[in-house]
Order: structure tokens, then sequence, then C-alpha cells
């Protein structure tokens, strides 16, 4: 099954396309050293012939007929040119000297080059073999021909069209392997997140692909998956949790307000208790309104950008207004709320999301902290950082539970039957996520401290806090 996928592959397709291309590429380059070579050969040859000739052509010069029938007698006694071949013959091509019996027939004319057998050179051996030779014709009417053995050359030249062709057929063979060898495993691997694929459908999301720890792409590929499925799993399971906590939630406001019309439905009219009725109702429905526009606005900072309404932000000027609005609150707890800012800050963001962000942990920090406690907040720069931190010196948060208090509608035991429907914190995460900030708790021994830690803005203008800041609402 796999070997006929890996036949079907569009890898296999494109890597014999690349064969191909890369096939001719290479024989178009061995075809160019076979010319060249061969043609390297000959010329060789030839030039060696052309030389010898002039030799000749000298002594004829020289001293007439007579010298160049001397001179080709003390050519081939010397065997100075190795494999030469010599033949001198009359206007009727009758032979005079040299060492060839006859007039090659396939050389005709007065002058040129040929190649051409003759069967008294070297007559043991079966294959004739090729001679090369120049001929012309002399003034006199005679005609000379000086020529070489070249069959050795021939051979050489075979010799190399052989190997050329040899080599490229093994080319072919080894990148024909090297493709299905490569294909087969990349479908094996493609095979495999597949199979992961179908078994997540057929059974959730409990199945990971496997890796085979060669850290090559694939495995890389293979773990950068199995993250996104363990992310995916995580939200799958916080929005059940979700799911979970707002059925149960809404539970309690909804019974109470069935109860009570019930009980209404089945009594005579009042009134007065009617009027309690309604007012209780009302209270439980604005209950359950406010939690579905927590809902509402953290799916709305998550999911829109909101990055292009971001202008310099004074985090110092906001915290005053905060702590200002909270501070009644504060005073009802018996409590006391104060700020700690010596400079204007700056970041850059949405002020109302960070006005709601600083408002929901004061929020948080008066309603859960210690009766009649402190609860500062402090805006400061750490080097590179932006920071508004809130501290109180109530009880604090277990480390276990530390994470767990950003998840929508998680709440502390302890917190159960205090107000609130524990999405105060995850609107804050979400703000921060949108601000590029980090959130960190700490120890405020006693209670809790939590930072938000924003990239400062700095520049001109901006430490002396001059920039105007914009609200709906009018200026800040």
């Amino acid at each position: 099954m796999l070997l006929a996928k890996t036949l079907r592959s569009s890898t296999l397709r494109l890597a014999l396309i690349c064969i191909g291309v890369f096939g001719a590429v290479v024989c178009l380059l061995f075809s160019y050293v076979y010319w060249s070579t061969a043609s390297y050969v000959r010329s060789r040859s030839d030039r060696a012939i052309e030389t010898e000739r002039a030799v000749l052509l000298q002594a004829y010069n020289g001293e007439g007929r007579d010298g160049l029938v001397a001179a080709i007698g003390k050519r081939i006694a010397d065997g100075s040119f190795e494999g030469g071949l010599y033949l001198l013959v009359n206007a009727s091509f009758v032979p005079v000297a040299g060492n060839l019996k006859t007039w090659p027939p396939s050389l005709r004319g007065s002058s040129g080059w040929g190649n051409f057998d003759a069967p008294e050179w070297k007559p043991d051996e079966s294959d004739r073999p090729l001679l090369r030779a120049a001929f012309q014709a002399l003034p006199d009417g005679y005609h000379l021909l000086v020529g070489k053995d070249i069959d050795d050359l021939d051979e050489f030249a075979e010799k190399i069209e052989t190997a050329l062709a040899l080599s490229v057929l093994f080319t072919f063979i080894l990148a024909g392997v090297a493709s299905v060898f490569v294909t087969r495993r990349t479908v094996g691997r493609i095979e495999a997140i597949n199979a992961t694929s179908r078994a997540i459908m057929q059974s959730g999301l409990g199945q990971r692909i496997p890796l085979r720890g060669s850290r090559d792409e694939w495995d890389q590929l293979a773990e950068n998956l199995n993250l996104m499925l363990d992310r995916i799993e995580g939200l799958m399971g916080e929005v059940k949790q979700v799911t979970d906590n707002v059925a149960h939630d809404l539970r309690t406001p909804l019974a109470r307000m069935r109860g009570r019309l019930e009980k209404a439905y089945a009594s005579q009219r009042d009134g007065e208790r009617d009027q309690l009725l309604i007012g209780d109702t009302l209270a439980d429905l604005d209950s359950v309104l406010r939690m579905f526009a927590s809902l509402t606005r953290i799916s709305q900072i998550e999911a829109n950008d909101r990055t292009a309404a971001f202008r310099p932000v004074n985090l110092t000027n906001m915290a005053r207004e905060v702590v200002e609005l909270f501070d009644a609150a504060a005073e009802e707890k018996g409590g006391h709320l104060s700020v700690v800012a010596e400079q204007p800050v700056f970041v850059t963001g949405d002020r109302d999301l960070l006005f709601d962000a600083v408002s929901n942990l004061v929020d948080n920090a008066i309603k859960h902290g210690r009766q009649a406690g402190q609860v500062t907040a402090e805006v400061a720069r750490d080097g590179n950082d932006a920071v508004i931190s809130i501290a109180d010196d109530g009880p604090g948060i277990p480390v276990n539970e530390c994470q767990q208090v950003f998840k929508r509608f998680y709440r502390l035991e302890r917190n159960r039957r205090t107000p609130g429907n524990g999405l105060g914190l995850s609107l804050v995460a979400a703000v921060a996520r949108l601000h590029g900030a980090r959130i960190e708790m700490a120890d405020n021994a006693p209670g809790l401290k939590f930072k938000l830690l924003f990239p400062a803005l700095t520049g001109p203008g901006l430490d002396d806090g001059v920039i105007p800041e914009k609200r709906s609402g009018g200026e800040v």
C-alpha cells in the first residue's frame, strides 16, 4: 500500500522531472566532454601528419623527386614516425615508393584528407585498423600520401564514449533509486500524520503524532503539530470548564428567580411584596447580564485587533483616577487605598481597556484583601519596562493556584460566597496579551502583589508628561 502511494505521489513525479532535467544537463555535459576529447586527440594526430608531410615536401623542393624517394625510404627505415604511412605514385597511380601497395580508392582529387583501411596494413589482425592520411598532387604529376595508423585513437575515443554512456546510465539509476527512497520516506511520514489525524477524528484529541528522534524537519513538524494538539486540547478543556461554570453560576440566580415568580404566581397580588420581588429579580438578572457582558468583552478583546486605537497613555494619571474611583469602596470596608507614583510613566495602548484592567485588580484587592486592610497602587519604571502594581495585605493566593486564577469563572474556594463571577482576572489577562504585557504575582508578605509590566514609551516630552491623552468622555 505504501509502495502504491509512493508511485502515485506528486513528490515522486517532481523528483522524476528533476531527474530528467538533470539527466539532460549531464548528457549535454558528457557529450561536450566526449566531443572535445576526441577532437583534441584527432587534432594532435592531424598535426603530426601535417608535420611529417612538411618534412617530405621540403626534401622534394630541395632535391626533387629522387630526394623525396630517398626521404621516404629513410623515414620508413628509421621508424621515427610511429605508425606512419607513406606512398608516392606516378600520374597513373602506380606506386613508386612507400609502405603501401596501392593508392586508396576513397582518396581522390588533387589534395585533401581522408580515412581508409588497407588490406596489407597489419594483415594478422582480425579487424582492419583505421588509417588517416593527407594527400596532394605534386607539380610533376606525381601524388604523395602521408598518413598514420589512428586505430588506437579510435579505440580511445570508443572507450571514452562507453565510459560516458555508463556514467549517464549509472547516474539515472542512482537518481531513480534515491528519488524512490526519499519519496517513500516522505510519504511514510505524511501517512503517519494522516493516520494520527484519522485517529483523532475517530477517538478524540488524546492521540499524538509519533516522533522518530531524528530531529529533522519532519520531527519538528510533528512536534509543532503535537504542541498545537496540546493547545487545542487545553482550549477544549477550558471551553468545557467555562460551560460547566456558566451552568453552575446561572443555576442559582435562575432558580431564585423561578422560585420567587412561582411563589408570586400562587399568591394573591400584594403591591409592596410584588415590588420587592421585581427588585430582587432585576438584581439577579443584572448579575446574569454582567456575567455575559464580561464574557463578551473578553471575547472582543481576544478576537479583534484594537491596536489601531493605541495612543500614549500616562499610567500615573490613570492609576490616580482608579484609586479615586474605588476610594469609597475601600472606606466602606474600613481599609485604605493609596497610590505611589513620583513621575509620569507612558505606555502605548488603549486607555479604556487599561483602565478596566487596573480597576479589576484594585476591586479584587479590596474584596479579597484583609478587613480594614491596606491596598497600594504603584507606578514606576523598571529598566525598559513600565510597571503598575497593585498590592494588598490579605491572605494571598496559594502558589499552586496562581496560574489558575486567570481562567474564566475560576474562583478560590474561600471566595465562593463573595460577590463576583470569576471573570475579572480573565479580562486582565486578555488586556495584557493585547498590549504585549507580562503579568507577575509576588508575595507581599503578607498579601499579594500583582504586577503588569508594559514596554515603556520614551521620546521627547514624554518624561515631562506633556502629551495629552484622550479617551471616551473627554480630555485627561
